[in-house]
């Protein structure tokens, strides 16, 4: 049986993105770098299925360690999933993908970062009743 999960780091009122990127990228304080590694350390060994701009923003090197693969729009969860039967797959992305994918994911591994300024993104607790 495939497990599915996501991981995802959101700010004190739940921002998730602004711009097209993570609120904080580039911030270099402890929290923030631990939640990246983090977040590379838990996905080594396993497969990360992500929607177009996520894909596009995974540096060269985590190809190396885990399966990456495109989501599209139109991908049904039964299709994209069919092939890593018996794996871990996180599903990695932004609000249309986690929207998308709900009710596939079975662990959602949320950190709250110290984070409270803007956003244009915000977790949607519905994601973790399925959607």
């Amino acid at each position: 049986m495939t497990y599915v999960r996501s991981m995802c780091a959101i700010g004190r009122r739940g921002q998730l993105g602004l711009h097209g990127r993570l609120p904080w990228e580039g911030n270099k304080d402890p929290e923030f770098l631990a939640d990246v590694q983090r977040f590379w350390d838990q996905t080594r060994g396993h497969v990360l299925l992500a929607g177009p701009a996520t894909f596009r923003s995974i540096p060269a090197f985590a190809h190396a360690d885990r399966t990456i693969v495109e989501l599209r729009s139109g991908t049904w969860p039964e299709d994209a999933l069919a092939p890593f039967a018996g794996r871990v797959v996180f599903i990695g992305g932004g609000p249309p993908v986690w929207t998308a994918w709900a009710a596939s994911i079975q662990h959602w591994d949320i950190t709250r970062l110290p984070y409270d300024g803007e956003a244009d993104r915000w977790f949607d607790p519905a994601w973790l009743t399925g959607g």
